[in-house]
């Protein structure tokens, strides 16, 4: 398809271009290999347990059959590391990555709201959007970890399916940014994963740039978790939050300057 002329407004040539998107999308042919791609991403984000480092010829073999795309090539990029590391190297690699690093966390409702209770709220919009589609997770991870939510684009497809990944577009960049400033090969996962999508605007790019220099929000009543609203190093001990004391009767020779 030829370019729009400049001419044509861009709110028209936008609409244009999500009509043939979603054309694109009806075709079976390009739905399964969508599915597919989106199978695939999911399985290389999950943690390199033993059972997934048996199956990397298997995941290799599979993403060498895929049809030539911007997205293949990331994920064969990405494979030839995989498989030439020992399965104790991915697994420090991986937690390294995605468990010890705020920004590159897979939690996506975290980048939109931090640790909040607006995130509490999301948690549970986006688990009952699952069972509205008549699919049950396995309760191993929240529904906003993006092994989970890929899975679920992959099963329900464009639309419903597909949303949340839409939803967390800016997450999702932010992510994909962090692992290449720390030269992880799993940023060639998170680039496969984003030609999926459509490329970020001024602002995507802008809002990724705000989150990755002040970090999530905070509490819009209370202190701010984050010092400054940045996010902790990733060597930084994080303590949690202490409980408050608990309440005793006041005995009788207690003050009144002693109550809280």
């Amino acid at each position: 398809m030829s370019p729009l002329p400049a001419t044509v407004p861009a709110i028209v040539r936008a609409r244009v271009r999500a009509a043939v998107r979603r054309h694109a999308a009806s075709d079976p042919v390009e739905g399964e290999r969508r599915s597919l791609l989106l199978r695939l991403i999911s399985l290389l984000l999950q943690y390199p347990d033993a059972e997934l480092a048996a199956a990397r010829p298997t995941v290799t073999a599979a993403v060498r059959a895929l049809p030539p795309s911007p997205a293949a090539t990331e994920l064969a990029a990405f494979t030839a590391w995989f498989t030439a590391q020992s399965p104790d190297a991915l697994e420090r690699h991986y937690v390294e990555m995605f468990d010890l690093r705020r920004k590159s966390s897979l939690y996506l409702t975290y980048y939109l709201h931090g640790d909040t209770r607006r995130r509490g709220m999301a948690l549970l919009v986006l688990a009952q959007s699952y069972r509205a589609a008549g699919w049950e997770t396995d309760g191993g991870e929240l529904p906003d970890h993006l092994p989970v939510v890929l899975e679920f684009a992959a099963l329900c497809g464009p639309g419903a399916g597909e949303a949340p990944l839409y939803r967390h577009r800016r997450g999702l960049q932010l992510i994909h940014r962090a692992l290449q400033d720390a030269d992880s090969p799993y940023r060639h996962v998170l680039a496969a994963l984003l030609t999926l999508l459509p490329p970020p605007t001024e602002a995507d790019l802008t809002a990724v740039a705000r989150l990755a220099a002040e970090g999530p929000p905070g509490e819009e009543v209370g202190v701010d978790p984050y010092t400054g609203g940045l996010f902790a190093p990733p060597d930084a001990f994080v303590p949690p939050e202490q409980a408050p004391p608990a309440l005793a009767p006041p005995s009788p020779t207690t003050s009144a300057e002693g109550h809280r």
